[in-house]
Parts: structure tokens; sequence; C-alpha cells
């Protein structure tokens, strides 16, 4: 098992080793102290006090369970993607693990809130209260979330079905740079394509100047200044 652990992980890329090592980090969250435990007993000797930290993972609750969960769940998808195991997720890998760093992170804020509820007895009664190792899991949930942002962003290609050819995604190269500028004339300080339209307007202008004068040419002059009266006519 440990061989395969390892085969994969060198199989992941780099944006997938980084969800892997987030979900991590929130597994080892849940080992920190997240809360104080205080529990007041009424003895003999009168009321006794006691303080004691409680692991999230020992504290069992939907939040806790449901951390846990989504923890565990990342990184088998991670094991399945170093192992090259051919399945789609819904909207990506990337955009899945993003949702379960929002999810993790919503349900750490919520124990911000609402602590786990205490107790009470007979003769003894406690309650909880939050402890540093809670930060801590929401610094973890913050970085899976990043994480799975960056593995969104990076298209890392998904090992193809089997009826589907493989999908290559090339990698986010920089911008294509934008196509050389026309050459200008040094003399007339215009481009080619500049020039040549210039001179089209001015032979289409040449062609209806001398197309004028051809029909001046061909209509014949009327002489009205000129004219001869009846009497010599006659």
């Amino acid at each position: 098992m440990i061989t395969r652990l390892r085969r994969s992980f060198a199989n992941l890329a780099p944006e997938q080793r980084r969800v892997g090592l987030a979900a991590i980090l929130v597994l080892v969250s849940m080992l920190l102290p997240w809360y104080s435990k205080t529990t007041n007993a009424i003895t003999r000797n009168g009321l006794a006090n006691a303080h004691e930290s409680k692991m999230a993972i020992l504290v069992p609750s939907f939040v806790e369970a449901s951390i846990f969960l989504v923890a565990v769940a990342v990184l088998v998808l991670m094991f399945a993607r170093g192992e090259g195991r051919a399945f789609h997720l819904p909207f990506g890998d990337g955009i899945v693990c993003t949702a379960a760093g929002a999810w993790v992170a919503f349900l750490v804020f919520y124990r911000f809130i609402d602590q786990p509820a205490g107790g009470t007895s007979k003769n003894l009664a406690y309650s909880y209260d939050l402890s540093w190792g809670i930060f801590f899991g929401l610094l973890a949930a913050a970085f899976l979330i990043y994480s799975g942002t960056r593995l969104r962003l990076a298209n890392v290609a998904e090992p193809p079905l089997p009826d589907e050819p493989p999908t290559r995604v090339a990698p986010p190269g920089p911008p294509e740079p934008p196509p050389p500028a026309a050459p200008v004339d040094a003399e007339t300080a215009e481009t080619p394509d500049a020039r040549a339209d210039r001179e089209r307007r001015r032979a289409e202008r040449e062609a209806r100047r001398r197309s004028e004068q051809a029909t001046a040419v061909a209509r014949p002059e009327i002489d009205g200044g000129t004219q001869l009266s009846f009497d010599e006519q006659e």
C-alpha cells in the first residue's frame, strides 16, 4: 500500500499535490485541541473544577464528522487521479475541491458561533469553549480553497474514459504577440495599403473627368445668337 501511495503521489501534477496537502492539513487540524472542556462537580469537599482540552475528532457531531469525511474524500480523489482512474466529476476536479474547502470553512466558522453543547447531571455540569486548534483548522480550509482554485486554473488533464480520445490541455503561456505592422514608406510616411487606396481614388477621379469631357464633345452646340427673320428668309 505504501508503494501505491508513493507511486500515486509521484504521478500527480503540482497543483494536485497541493490539494492533497491541504486535505491532510485539515485532518491534522482535527487532532489539535479545538475545544476546552470545563467540568464542575460537587464532591464531599465542595465544588471542584476541572479543565481539559478536546480534539475535534473526539467530539462527535455532524460538524466534525462532515469535515473529516470531506477531507478524506479529497484525498481519495487525488489518490485515484494519481493511479490514472478514468472518471469525470461535475464541473471538474478543481471546482469540486474548491467547493469542498468552502464547505469545510463554513463548518469551522459555524463552530465559532455555536460550540458543542454541554450537559448536566445530578452532581456535575460540563461545558465547551473554543481553543487555539480551531484557528489552524480555519487556515487549513482556506488553503484547501486556494489549492482547488489553482487546480481549476491549471486545467490539468483528466485521465480519458475508455471510449474517448486522450485530452490534451496546453499549459497556459504568454499571450500571442500582435501581428507585425505594415511597413511605412519613408518618403510619403504612409503604408502600402494607404498608398494603394490613394492611387485608386485618384484613378477613379481621372476616369470620371475624362468621361465628362467625352460627353461634352459629343453634344452638338446650338447657336441661339443669330436668327433670320421671315423677310430675310424670303
